[in-house]
């Protein structure tokens, strides 16, 4: 067999998957016995794999999640209130399919960004674009955006990708500037995208944290309305951590 010759053609055609599966089967004396469909079955799922685990990469790459969180490690035996129902359901991605918004409420330490995270990595594993902000750092560096030029790349880049997670949102008021590039991101995405919010407050005080009426109005009807909710209580896991070392 012109092994090398093969192997030549398979990596100019970018099928570099299909080449390493390739060159290990070319060495392995027990390949000979496999039939030349279940060869072919092998480079094709090597090549599959290989392309899937380099848009993987990239996607979360992109998304820059504050931790390594995977929905197969989500603890549902802690006293947190977490409806293992309800998060299974939110695993499979249908929300997101249909363009809702999650929710996820209480107090620090209880796992609320990393539950978000987790969601995320899945949802890069089902092939879909997802970005992590959080909201204090978000709105400074909108700030920053709008005086160097970067300010209308950063908001399309916002309201196009498919999940976009706010984290610690609530943790100070909105000023003027803040009530309005939220309520453009939120705009662009109703209906379109859909979006994870995490906060220490509940949903009825978000709208003294933004402030003015008329913008909390506006921003609740598109962030809320269709949203699904995560209420989580109990004591801080970081403290328990802490404790038992």
């Amino acid at each position: 067999m012109l092994a090398h010759p093969t192997l030549d053609r398979l990596n100019t055609m970018g099928l570099t998957g299909m080449a390493k599966a390739f060159n290990e089967l070319a060495a392995n004396a027990e390949a000979e016995q496999l039939s030349h469909g279940e060869w072919l079955a092998l480079l094709l799922d090597r090549e599959w794999s290989w392309r899937y685990d380099r848009k993987l990469g990239a996607r979360l790459r992109f998304a820059k999640l504050r931790h390594q969180a995977a929905p197969e490690d989500v603890d549902y035996r802690g006293e947190r209130g977490l409806d293992r129902a309800l998060f299974i359901k939110l695993i499979a991605g249908d929300w997101i399919d249909a363009h809702d918004n999650l929710a996820i409420c209480g107090p620090s330490g209880v796992g609320k960004s990393w539950l978000a995270c987790a969601l995320g990595h899945k949802a890069c594993r089902d092939d879909r674009s997802v970005l992590y902000q959080r909201v204090p750092r978000l709105f400074a560096n909108l700030a920053l955006a709008r005086g160097d030029g970067r300010y209308a790349r950063l908001q399309r880049t916002l309201g196009r990708v498919q999940l976009l997670i706010l984290d610690d949102w609530g943790l100070e008021p909105l000023n003027d500037q803040a009530r309005h590039d939220l309520l453009e991101i939120l705009e662009d995405r109703y209906g379109r995208r859909s979006t994870i919010i995490t906060s220490q407050l509940p949903v009825s005080a978000w709208h003294d944290v933004i402030g003015n009426p008329t913008y909390a109005d506006a921003i609740l009807d598109r962030l809320i309305h269709n949203a699904h909710r995560i209420d989580l209580t109990g004591e801080s896991l970081r403290r328990k951590q802490a404790q038992k070392a």
